[in-house]
C-alpha cells in the first residue's frame, strides 16, 4: 500500500472514530424519541456541533469554505449517525442541497451560501419532487414566469426532506422550455410549507408556491447546468441514503445478536439453537454483500465518472442496501419475539427508519429497472464499463 493510500485510510478511520464518539457522547435514542413527531424534528444546537466537526462541509468545495472531500467520507459520517438514528438531516442538506448548489453556475450565490451551509448557519432543503412515484428530477410542472428583475413561481413541491427547520429551499421549476434552479428563502411571500408525517416520526415538507417572487440573483442554475445539478444531487443522495441504510442494518443486527446471546430459554441462550444461528448467518451475509456494493460504488463515484455510470452505481447501491436493510430490520423484530413488537423497545425504531429510507429517493424495484436500462444501453459497445476498468456484474 502506498504512503498516500495509507494516509487516506488513516484519516477515514479517524473520521469513523469521531462519529462513533459523537454518537456515544452527544446523542441518545431518548432524544430521538423526544423529537419524533414534533414540528422541530431535529436540534439546531446538535446541527451546529456537526458543523464544528466539519461534517456539513465534506462535499462543499474548499474555495467555498468546505473540506472538498468525497462521497466515501460523507458515507462514513452518514452510516455512523444512522446507527444511532440521529435525526438531523445530513443527507437532505449536506448532500442533496449542497451537491445541487455547488454544481450551479451562480458564483455570487455559492460564495454567499455554501460557507454558511458548511458552518451550520443556513439549512437549505432541495425541493425537486412533485408527484409520488415520479423520480425523474426533470419531471417538473412548477412554473417560473420571467418578470422584470427575476421570476414568479407557482406550483407545488412535495416530499422535501429536511424541511421542518429549513431556512431556504432550492426549488426546481420550468422556465419556458428549460429548467431553472432557484434559491427561495423560507419567509418568501407566497411560499407556504406544510409537514407530512412519516413512519419514523420525521416529516416531508409540501411547499405550495403562489406568485412567489425570486430575484435574478437567486437563480442558482439554468438550462443544462440546472438539469445536471439536479441529476447529480439525486444520485449522490441515493448513494448516501444507501450508507444510512447500511448503518441502520448494522445496528439492528448487532442488537439481535446480543439478544440471542442473552435471552435464555429451556436453560440456555436462544442463540445456541441451530435454526436461529442459520438465520443470523443469512442476515450477516446480506449485510456484508450490501456493504461491499456500497464500498465499491463509492470508490468509483469519487473518481467522478460520467452521468450514466454515476446513475447506475447510485441505483445499484440504493437497491441493494434497501433490500438488505428491510430484511434485517424485519427479521430483527422476529428474532426479539414479542418484545420486538413493542414501541418501547428500540429495535422497532430501526425498522421504521429503514421503511422511510426505503421509500425516499426511489424504491429498490425502480432502481433495479433504472440500473438495467442504463447498463443495457452499453451492452452493444462490448459491455458496461463502470469506470477505470471496473465492470458491472450481477444484479444490484
Amino acid at each position: 500500500m502506498s504512503g498516500n493510500a495509507a494516509s487516506v485510510d488513516e484519516h477515514r478511520a479517524l473520521l469513523a472514530e469521531s462519529v462513533a464518539d459523537f454518537t456515544a457522547r452527544g446523542t441518545t435514542i431518548a432524544r430521538v424519541r423526544k423529537l419524533r413527531g414534533t414540528p422541530q424534528e431535529y436540534d439546531r444546537a446538535v446541527w451546529k456541533q456537526m458543523a464544528t466537526l466539519g461534517w456539513l462541509g465534506i462535499l462543499v468545495p474548499e474555495p467555498y469554505g468546505g473540506l472538498g472531500l468525497g462521497l466515501t467520507e460523507m458515507a462514513i459520517v452518514a452510516r455512523g449517525l444512522a446507527r444511532a438514528l440521529v435525526p438531523e438531516p445530513l443527507t437532505a442538506t449536506a448532500v442533496l442541497a449542497a451537491s445541487a448548489l455547488a454544481a450551479g453556475e451562480n458564483e455570487a450565490l455559492k460564495r454567499r451560501e455554501l460557507p454558511r451551509l458548511a458552518a451550520g448557519e443556513t439549512l437549505p432543503a432541495l425541493a425537486w419532487q412533485e408527484a409520488a412515484g415520479v423520480l425523474d428530477p426533470a419531471a417538473i410542472t412548477t412554473r417560473a414566469e420571467p418578470i422584470e428583475g427575476g421570476y414568479k413561481l407557482n406550483g407545488l413541491k412535495r416530499f422535501i426532506a429536511g424541511s421542518a427547520q429549513a431556512d431556504a429551499f432550492l426549488v426546481s421549476a420550468r422556465a419556458g422550455a428549460g429548467i431553472v434552479l432557484l434559491w427561495l428563502p423560507r419567509d418568501t411571500a407566497g411560499a407556504r410549507l406544510a409537514l407530512e408525517p412519516l413512519a419514523d416520526g420525521r416529516a416531508f415538507g409540501a411547499l405550495a408556491l403562489e406568485d412567489a417572487l425570486i430575484p435574478a440573483d437567486g437563480v442558482a442554475a439554468s438550462g443544462a447546468v440546472a438539469a445536471e445539478a439536479l441529476a447529480r444531487a439525486f444520485d449522490h443522495g441515493a448513494a448516501i441514503a444507501g450508507a444510512e441504510l447500511a448503518g441502520v442494518m448494522d445496528r439492528a443486527l448487532e442488537m439481535s445478536l446480543d439478544y440471542l446471546k442473552t435471552r435464555v430459554q429451556f436453560g440456555k441462550p436462544i442463540g445456541a439453537f441451530q435454526a436461529l444461528q442459520h438465520r443470523a448467518v443469512d442476515l450477516y451475509i446480506q449485510k456484508e454483500l450490501a456493504g461491499a456494493a456500497l464500498g465499491e460504488a463509492l470508490a468509483v463515484l469519487d473518481r467522478h465518472p460520467g452521468a450514466g455510470t454515476r446513475a447506475a452505481l447510485a441505483s445499484r447501491v440504493k437497491a441493494r442496501c434497501t433490500d438488505a436493510a428491510l430484511r434485517i430490520t424485519r427479521e430483527a423484530i422476529q428474532l426479539h419475539g414479542a418484545i420486538g413488537f413493542t414501541d418501547e423497545y428500540d429495535v422497532g425504531l430501526y425498522l421504521k427508519r429503514a421503511l422511510t429510507l426505503a421509500a425516499w429517493l426511489g424504491q429498490p424495484t425502480w432502481h433495479r429497472r433504472r440500473y438495467a436500462s442504463l447498463t443495457a444501453r452499453e451492452m452493444a459497445d462490448g459491455g458496461w464499463r463502470m469506470a477505470d476498468g471496473v465492470r458491472s456484474g450481477g444484479v444490484p
